[in-house]
């Protein structure tokens, strides 16, 4: 079938979808987000959830600096927090920085390792610390159960409204990359590990055998995490909260849908489950124009374009000697650069160079000016990028970003620089190499095309599935039992020694019928001889 008909059978297919739909009426709805970049692209699906006629009601911490308490698409509940989070993670990004900015070594390298533990479980701490108020609170306990909700819908990157879901007992549905452990992928569907990396690894899908090494070793720094540091966290407050107690994985495993916020235009291809529904870039949509100041700005680069620079929604500066290095390196270019910087403002700052608080990222990265994307390598950003088809250099601080990152270099479509390697020379290298060799631009618009062809989009299987979920009340004819399994029965292990031992059985009967047949012959031929 020639290619444009093909495209026309799915856009058919996808009208059809939407026009014949099954219709939901409006459910009622509790959601648990996280904060930051987790709730832009919650409060996006929220949105739609709200234009389709679903009342959502959203569970927030009182200090909140994404997540405001009234809204025109839901109403919130509130609780508190015994520590501002920014605060945490503003420690949290001053440590890190500290310790990669150290020279490498395998001390430095244990070092981080134990920095990101430490950092982590104080943070799971510390949200269910505060989430223990719900469960403490009488009158936020009655108007959830009385408001008789249909489903509840929840990031588990901090597992607390899992825990939630489970004491109301309520069909789940996640908005999911990542879990407590690591990414969602690792406790739901079979992950061998000779061809699938392991989150921190720094791996691709491509792997000798000293690499598979380094894949196990990394595989048993997240087992640790989940079985001595987080688990015992979680395991606290199931056994206060939940009858019989719980332990979260099972609790994740137990969801209904997982709305997986990926692809495979962008991850390695691997083995995956039926109820894993891929919604990856589904926050994503034609750029906007831009507001009338910033798009004079952008015009007034010419032929040359505009470069594009942020590190993410955590991340308000970077320490003084690099963006002193990056200002210089900007100032010497001839594109005009927006960069979104909230600390001291660099001396070497160029005239062509706008520092700006906040950008309109997703519409600058539509806009035809935009040559080059300088990011950090969140899922919103690289997912952003695919989709508008702008070449990205990466600059990974933490968590999943270099991951992240190593995906689109892997496909020739972004080039990594890491932080403690910046300096003016290795900057503008970087930038020139990636804004003038067009295979990176070219990659990367290829990415774009493959994530755009499909028959429906993936907000519209976002929103599908959750009234999926109301409509049935559940999907659990879509989840595996698997995990209910002891260890053992799962690798077929005792089913591996039951048939050992039948053939070790069979091997010395025979062995002991031919001693006893071969110990009858010999007496019955001394006597004869007899």
């Amino acid at each position: 079938m020639p290619l444009p008909c093909m495209r026309g059978t799915f856009v058919f297919f996808g009208l059809c979808l939407s026009f014949f739909i099954p219709h939901c009426d409006g459910g009622n709805i509790l959601v648990y987000s996280l904060d930051g970049s987790h709730w832009i692209n919650m409060k996006i699906l929220l949105e739609g959830l709200h234009a389709r006629g679903h009342n959502i009601t959203v569970i927030r911490p009182s200090v909140s600096w994404y997540i405001p308490e009234k809204s025109p698409f839901y109403s919130s509940i509130s609780f508190e927090m015994r520590k501002d989070v920014e605060d945490f993670f503003d420690e949290f990004i001053e440590n890190q920085v500290k310790v990669l900015r150290e020279e490498g070594s395998l001390l430095t390298s244990f070092k981080l390792t134990k920095e990101i533990l430490s950092m982590i479980t104080r943070g799971h701490a510390l949200w269910c610390d505060g989430f223990s108020q719900i469960f403490e609170n009488p009158q936020i306990l009655k108007r959830l159960t009385d408001s008789q909700y249909d489903l509840f819908l929840t990031d588990p990157g901090i597992a607390t409204g899992v825990v939630l879901a489970k004491y109301l007992k309520l069909p789940l549905v996640l908005n999911a990359r990542w879990i407590t452990s690591g990414e969602g992928h690792f406790v739901l569907a079979p992950s061998p590990f000779s061809y699938i990396p392991v989150p921190g690894s720094g791996l691709t899908d491509k792997m000798n055998f000293i690499q598979r090494v380094k894949n196990m070793l990394f595989y048993s720094i997240i087992w640790f995490q989940e079985k001595f540091l987080l688990g015992p966290i979680y395991d606290a407050m199931c056994e206060k909260y939940i009858e019989g107690g719980c332990d979260i994985v099972s609790l994740l495993q137990d969801a209904d849908i997982w709305l997986f916020r990926s692809d495979f235009v962008f991850d390695f291809p691997r083995p995956t489950m039926p109820n894993i529904i891929y919604i990856g870039g589904f926050q994503c949509k034609p750029a906007q124009p831009l507001p009338a100041e910033l798009e004079e700005f952008v015009q007034s680069a010419g032929e040359h374009g505009v470069i594009v620079m942020t590190l993410g929604t955590l991340v308000k500066a970077l320490p003084k000697e690099i963006a002193e290095e990056i200002a210089s390196v900007f100032a010497k270019l001839p594109q005009k650069v927006i960069w979104k910087h909230q600390g001291e403002r660099p001396s070497r700052l160029g005239n062509n160079t706008l520092i700006v608080n906040w950008m309109p990222q997703t519409d600058l990265l539509g806009h035809p000016q935009v040559k080059l994307f300088i990011a950090h390598g969140g899922t919103n950003g690289v997912q952003e990028a695919i989709y508008h088809g702008v070449p990205v250099l990466g600059i990974p601080l933490f968590f999943d970003q270099y991951d992240n990152l190593l995906r689109l270099q892997e496909r020739g479509a972004a080039k990594i620089l890491q932080l403690v390697d910046i300096n003016s020379h290795t900057f503008e290298e970087s930038i020139r190499e990636v804004l003038y060799e067009d295979s990176y631009r070219q990659n990367m618009q290829r990415l774009s095309r493959l994530h755009k062809d499909q028959p429906v989009s993936p907000m519209d299987k976002a929103i599908f599935w959750v009234e999926y979920v109301i409509r049935h009340k559940g999907a659990r004819h879509l989840r595996t039992e698997a995990y209910k399994m002891p260890w053992y029965s799962y690798y077929c292990l005792d089913v591996l020694l039951f048939f050992i031992t039948v053939m070790a059985v069979i091997v010395l009967s025979v062995l002991a019928t031919f001693k006893f047949l071969f110990c009858r012959g010999r007496k019955n031929a001394k006597s004869k001889q007899n």
